[in-house]
C-alpha cells in the first residue's frame, strides 16, 4: 500500500475499541502483550517507586483510549488531567471511567501488575482510586498553538503521552513542534514520560492503516535536549512478536525533566 494513502490519526481518528482489542486485549491472538502492556507498566512502576516523580497534577496526552499507563500513577499524583483530540476516544474512555456496561476490561492489566510484584488486594483498590483522580477528561486541538484554548490549565508536575507523537507527526519538525507545545504545559523542573515505538512507518486499525513518524533514538535524545530537557532513562525494548498489523523495530520508555 501506498504510504501516501494511509490515514491520519489527528485527521481521520480511528476505532478506539478496535485499537484497545488489537494491541491491548487478554485476547489469545493478541501478540502486543509484552511491548505495549508489560513494557510500560513494568518501567512505569520502577521509577515511580524511585520517589522523584509525583506532584499534584498529571496531564495524560496518549493515543487512543487506554489507561494502563495512569494505574501506577494515581499513587503519585492528586489529580490526573486527561487531554485527547478524539471523540471516538474520548467516549470510550468515559465509558470505562464511569463503569458503564460493555466498558473495556482492564482486568489482565491487573494481573500484569501482580507479575511484577505490586500486592493485587491494593491494587483493586487502585481501580477505584484512578477514577477517582481522575477529574476531567477534556477536549483539546492538537492544531492550535495552545491546545486546550481558550482553557488555561495549572502547570503539570509531569506529562504523560504514550504512542501519541508517533502518530500525529508528519516529520521531524512536527515532532518537535509539538513536543514544544506539550513543554509549556510543564513546570519547570517537571518530568515528561515519552512512550513510543521506534522505526515504525503504519499501524492498523480494523480494515484501515495509519501513517507512523519514523524516528530513533538518537533523534529523540537530541530533541529532548534541543528544547530544554534532561535525559534522566532511556529504556528501549527490541521487538520479538510477528505481525503485520505494524512495523515497529523496537518499543522506547523516556522520561526527561525540564530545565529550570
Amino acid at each position: 500500500m501506498d504510504s501516501s494513502s494511509y490515514k491520519r490519526y489527528n485527521v481521520h481518528g480511528f476505532d478506539s475499541r478496535q485499537h484497545l482489542e488489537q494491541y491491548l486485549s487478554d485476547k489469545p491472538d493478541m501478540v502486543f502483550r509484552e511491548d505495549t502492556l508489560k513494557f510500560p507498566i513494568e518501567n512505569l512502576s520502577k521509577i515511580y517507586a524511585d520517589g522523584c516523580i509525583k506532584g499534584s497534577i498529571l496531564i495524560d496526552l496518549s493515543a487512543g483510549s487506554f489507561v494502563h499507563q495512569l494505574y501506577s500513577s494515581c499513587e503519585y499524583f492528586k489529580d490526573i488531567i486527561i487531554l485527547k483530540g478524539n471523540e471516538r476516544c474520548m467516549m470510550e474512555l468515559k465509558r470505562y471511567l464511569d463503569s458503564r456496561t460493555g466498558a473495556f476490561d482492564w482486568g489482565h492489566a491487573i494481573k500484569l501488575h501482580e507479575e511484577i510484584g505490586e500486592n493485587s488486594d491494593q491494587f483493586l483498590d487502585r481501580e477505584a482510586k484512578l477514577r477517582s483522580t481522575i477529574p476531567h477528561v477534556l477536549k483539546c486541538d492538537l492544531d492550535k498553538e495552545n491546545i486546550m484554548d481558550p482553557i488555561v490549565l495549572p502547570p503539570a508536575d509531569c506529562i504523560i503521552s504514550a504512542w501519541l507523537l508517533d502518530v500525529i507527526c508528519k516529520d521531524q519538525d512536527d515532532y518537535r513542534r509539538y513536543l514544544r507545545k506539550f513543554s509549556r504545559m510543564l513546570k519547570p523542573g517537571g518530568h515528561m514520560i515519552l512512550i513510543g515505538a521506534l522505526g515504525s512507518t503504519y499501524l492498523t486499525i480494523g480494515k484501515e492503516r495509519f501513517h507512523a513518524f519514523t524516528y530513533d533514538e538518537d533523534f529523540v535524545r537530541k530533541t529532548l535536549v534541543g528544547e530544554g530537557f534532561v535525559i534522566n532513562n532511556f529504556k528501549g525494548k527490541k521487538r520479538t512478536n510477528v505481525s503485520d498489523l505494524t512495523d515497529y523495530k523496537s518499543k522506547m520508555f523516556v522520561v526527561a525533566h525540564k530545565e529550570k
